[in-house]
């Protein structure tokens, strides 16, 4: 398996970016116009709030995707774990969307309670089964979750919860590893990630998924598709439709974010509240 951030180096042909991109404030980073996150998983030890409420800090948008997974009931009904940076994420999704933001959120299979309320608004926050954006430079994609392309959620749902387990596990023996690893001033590694890397099968279900995910935004007319749900940051052409998954919040800290000029990319969120940019263009077709 690739890494997440392996250079990127598939472009589309289009107009250049702003050069004049809207002002942000003092305190503030870049401005985009769009910003996807998806894989949260508020509610368990896991997740990263502290840093994703960094990130939101410094980056206001005009839209803001949740594509899914943002609270983890499955591990919430076990076992109840809230901390008060988790209620700071969810306050911090109201106020965006309370100062004008657009919030969509498309529940996933972790927070499939929500798709009970799709159609309807939570704060000010539309609930959507899915959604179609328009990039600045006239691209649809479709955004999904992406877990009704998963055939052990589909077909063998009680495999998915041990897997869930398991993926618990490992992330709890991660944390333990990298504090170690920390106090020798080695760099974050990813124990789950260097399993998935060495296991064939895993390796054969993610490009499988990215496939028919791509297929099926292929199918239904659009340039391209924006998910979340396997935890693995990714943009690339796969038969002619761009393929973007805007990862997690759980180990990679990544984002898709979109420029005012259509331009997409995948930020990671650094530990220093930096960012390293790997880019992608989606722009306009010469066809």
């Amino acid at each position: 398996m690739r890494s997440a951030y392996d250079a990127l180096s598939t472009h589309w042909p289009s107009a250049p970016r702003d050069k004049h991109p809207p002002p942000t404030g003092p305190a503030q980073g870049r401005r985009y116009r769009a910003i996807f996150v998806s894989d949260i998983h508020l509610g368990t030890a896991g997740c990263q709030a502290e840093a994703l409420l960094a990130f939101l800090k410094a980056h206001p948008s005009d839209y803001l995707y949740l594509v899914g997974d943002i609270v983890d009931g499955w591990q919430l009904r076990r076992r109840w774990y809230w901390p008060q940076s988790h209620n700071d994420v969810v306050q911090k999704l109201l106020r965006r969307a309370r100062k004008g933001c657009k919030v969509l959120f498309i529940p996933g299979n972790h927070d499939e309670f929500a798709r009970e309320f799709v159609g309807h608004q939570w704060g000010g926050i539309d609930v959507l089964e899915d959604a179609v954006h328009t990039t600045a430079d006239g691209r649809t994609l479709w955004v999904t979750h992406g877990d009704y392309f998963d055939g052990v959620i589909q077909c063998a749902k009680w495999l998915a919860f041990l897997g869930d387990n398991l993926y618990e596990f490992t992330l709890r023996l991660n944390r333990y590893l990298n504090r170690t690893r920390a106090r020798l001033g080695l760099p974050y590694w990813s124990l789950s990630a260097y399993l998935k890397h060495k296991v064939k099968k895993a390796l054969n279900y993610v490009t499988d998924f990215e496939r028919a995910v791509a297929a099926e935004a292929r199918a239904r007319g659009h340039d391209g598709v924006v998910c979340g749900h396997i935890h693995r940051a990714e943009m690339r052409d796969i038969e002619g439709t761009l393929y973007c998954n805007d990862g997690d919040w759980v180990e990679s800290r990544t984002a898709l974010v979109e420029y005012f000029d259509g331009t997409l990319e995948l930020v990671y969120w650094s530990e220093a509240a930096t960012e390293n940019h790997l880019v992608l263009t989606l722009e306009q077709s010469t066809a």
